[in-house]
């Protein structure tokens, strides 16, 4: 049974940038949501209830047609949450001189990544991701997703990812994506991202 992953942090220690209703909400209801309907829709397919969310996601093939759309969208938002939250830290951080040559090789710069992850979160139309990803040919780039979609489906490994959807910043931030966008990048564990490029963390879910 998929579980929501335990939190390092508590919902208010990201005030004002992320306020503490909001988080609480994200979570407990949204992300639970989505696991909620994630382990009905599994039941009755044991043998596919017993996979890790990354497993189930980047083979969904293996998945019956009649409740593929369901596990891509319910197991999409458990996993993209998951990886969300273990992105997130109140306390101040920097990318280390190993992942700035990273961007660096692949952006040009830290400011122009910066730059251009940004731009693409702001562009999401409606509901949806903005990631930073490594591709099959071990190149970091920025792409963006649909809805609850995850990049780990088209073969991209998820190194950092932005929630866009409205319930991640609608209290605070209204209208004002922006806002949110600039806030939360100051938020972000770069140190997970570096591992993850490496293949030393994944984000998982707790799972009985």
């Amino acid at each position: 049974m998929h579980q929501l992953p335990n939190l390092p942090y508590g919902f208010a220690d990201f005030e004002p940038k992320i306020d503490a209703q909001t988080m609480e909400l994200h979570y407990s209801k949204h992300h639970q949501g989505y696991i909620t309907k994630l382990n009905e829709v599994l039941a009755s397919h044991p043998d596919l209830l017993n996979l890790s969310i990354e497993d189930l996601l980047k083979d969904l093939s293996r998945v019956p047609e009649e409740i593929r759309v369901a596990v891509n969208n319910f197991g999409g938002g458990h996993l993209n949450h998951t990886l969300f939250w273990a992105n997130l830290t109140p306390e101040e951080n920097a990318p280390d001189s190993a992942l700035r040559e990273l961007i660096d090789l692949n952006f040009g710069s830290w400011d122009k990544f910066q730059e251009e992850f940004l731009k693409a979160a702001a562009s999401v139309f409606g509901s949806g991701w903005v990631w930073l990803v490594k591709d099959e040919a071990n190149k970091v780039r920025v792409i963006t997703t649909k809805n609850q979609d995850n990049p780990i489906s088209e073969n991209h490994t998820p190194l950092l990812g932005i929630d866009v959807w409205e319930h991640a910043y609608y209290l605070n931030y209204q209208n004002r994506r922006a806002d949110y966008l600039s806030a939360i990048w100051s938020l972000f564990v770069w140190g997970v991202v570096e591992k993850r490029f490496y293949g030393k963390e994944g984000g998982r879910d707790s799972e009985d």
